[in-house]
């Protein structure tokens, strides 16, 4: 079979970024912009809005170097001991992220998992999260796309799915460098056990490419069954289909740990 006979994808554990996003959603003055946003855009009061929480929430990180929260480790070391503990088979082959909160998850995954330590590891910037461009100034395209109104207009155009971020990326352009991605997990690592430690859109778009998914199944994926912090994506390689073997989804998103375990 050309396949891996496993490949899994873990989601980084929770970044900073990600705490951001939680204290955000939060705040009263937050909750009013997006109401405002989603329900009368053209109020008065949205601009002045958009700069006072651009001010508020500044991340302070580029994304490569964004690291993991204190809960995140917590999520980090409950998924490794629990992937240990259930007795699965440490992968071979471990393809990791560049970008820093990937490679801390990875880290911590291998304290606590000893076995992932003898795989080998190859760090992969076509796995690293959807580039956003002039977006990462802002830290929400919310309040990018008020205060940059054209780029507004146009992602109200194009959609979300075709909508390239200012210096970045759109969902197409992640699409195909997984693909590529894809195609060297066939041609090297076929009949070995793979694992990968990446991010919210690159799992989906990974999902995709083995599923041939459209645009509109990939938009109610990415509404309705986001990736979790450190969930886990399991496909199992089909020996026993011959050439037309293939990997097969087991399980998507699965959970090691629960809230009440991470919780400051």
């Amino acid at each position: 079979m050309k396949w891996p006979t496993e490949l899994l994808l873990i989601r980084h554990a929770e970044s900073a970024y990600n705490d951001l996003k939680r204290k955000k959603e939060a705040d009263p003055d937050y909750l009013r912009f997006r109401n405002l946003f989603e329900t009368e855009r053209s109020h008065a009061e949205i601009p002045a809005l958009a700069a006072l929480l651009h001010e508020r929430f500044a991340l302070g990180y580029s994304d490569r170097r964004t690291p993991i929260t204190a809960r995140g480790e917590r999520q980090a070391r409950i998924t490794g001991r629990r992937m240990r503990e259930e007795g699965a088979a440490a992968p071979e082959i471990v393809f990791v992220s560049p970008y820093l909160r990937t490679l801390e998850t990875l880290r911590i995954l291998k304290e606590e998992w000893p076995e992932l330590g003898r795989a080998r590891e190859y760090r992969e910037e076509r796995i690293r999260e959807k580039d956003h461009g002039l977006a990462l100034l802002f830290n929400d395209w919310r309040i990018y796309h008020v205060l940059h109104p054209e780029q507004g207009k146009l992602h109200d155009l194009l959609g979300d799915y075709d909508y390239r971020f200012l210096n970045g990326e759109n969902i197409p352009d992640v699409r195909q460098r997984t693909h590529s991605w894809i195609t060297t997990i066939t041609r090297e690592f076929a009949g070995m056990r793979v694992m990968a430690i990446t991010h919210h859109l690159t799992i989906l778009a990974t999902r995709a490419n083995f599923e041939r998914m459209g645009p509109e199944e990939f938009l109610h994926l990415d509404e309705h069954e986001k990736p979790v912090n450190c969930g886990v994506t399991r496909y199992v390689g089909k020996a026993d289909l011959g050439s037309r073997g293939k990997l097969e989804l087991e399980r998507y998103n699965k959970r090691y740990y629960d809230d009440s375990e991470i919780e400051d």
